[in-house]
């Protein structure tokens, strides 16, 4: 189990991987962490993923009260929040603004063709979610229906957020989306798609069961 100092630093150089790889620009995008006591490391608000120090970093009860740290929360802590309560086996959430698929976002297209046996491996599909304003209860109850069966959502106009077993996972997760958008988007300049088969993709998603199955029995055991 990792210390908060651990996650701390952890929290801080994802921060700086999504600056310098393009995910976030400006004070964009915030990540969190899972604690041992039920509460939250988040990022600051209003604030570059890429500058920061783990003295910015701000710990939040289960409602999103800071309960540690000298800066503010952001107000899209309550989306983090929200995937938690609904996603016990997350430990960590990423938003972002990864710029190919945050244009899938606002040209309302969900990243839903299985072009890549990959992505149907260790994302399934990225689906779209209705636009809500961002920080507002209405953007949770916007990812509702679909936070419990992906680990990645397109928010119409607005972003990406992804989440995973640990804050790796998450972010890794962010990666892989704006890769898999990439993809999708030279399928459309060519002007042709050519997904895979339904028989193909049950294939897949069954290795994709397995492959969640031995992580999470590989993860109890390393707790213990």
């Amino acid at each position: 189990m990792k210390t908060v100092n651990e996650h701390k630093d952890e929290i801080v150089r994802y921060g700086k991987f999504l600056h310098q790889t393009g995910l976030v620009a400006a004070t964009d995008g915030n990540l969190s962490v899972r604690l041992y006591d039920g509460t939250f490391l988040c990022t600051p608000t209003l604030m570059s993923k890429g500058m920061m120090t783990p003295e910015d970093l701000v710990v939040v009860d289960a409602h999103g009260h800071k309960v540690a740290g000298c800066r503010n929360v952001s107000s899209e802590i309550a989306m983090h929040l929200f995937i938690y309560r609904n996603r016990p086996d997350v430990g960590a959430v990423v938003h972002a603004h990864p710029p190919t698929a945050t244009g899938f976002a606002a040209a309302g297209i969900p990243l839903d063709s299985a072009l890549c046996s990959e992505i149907v491996i260790t994302l399934g599909t990225v689906p779209l979610a209705n636009y809500e304003t961002p920080g507002t209860p209405e953007l949770a109850e916007a990812l509702a229906p679909l936070v419990g069966d992906h680990d990645a959502i397109l928010m119409a106009n607005h972003g990406v957020v992804t989440y995973g077993e640990d804050l790796l996972t998450a972010y890794m997760n962010m990666e892989t989306v704006e890769h898999y958008a990439k993809i999708a988007l030279v399928t459309h300049m060519l002007g042709r798609q050519k997904p895979l088969s339904d028989t193909h993709v049950s294939k897949l998603r069954e290795i994709r069961l397995k492959y969640h199955a031995q992580n999470h029995v590989g993860a109890g055991r390393a707790e213990d």
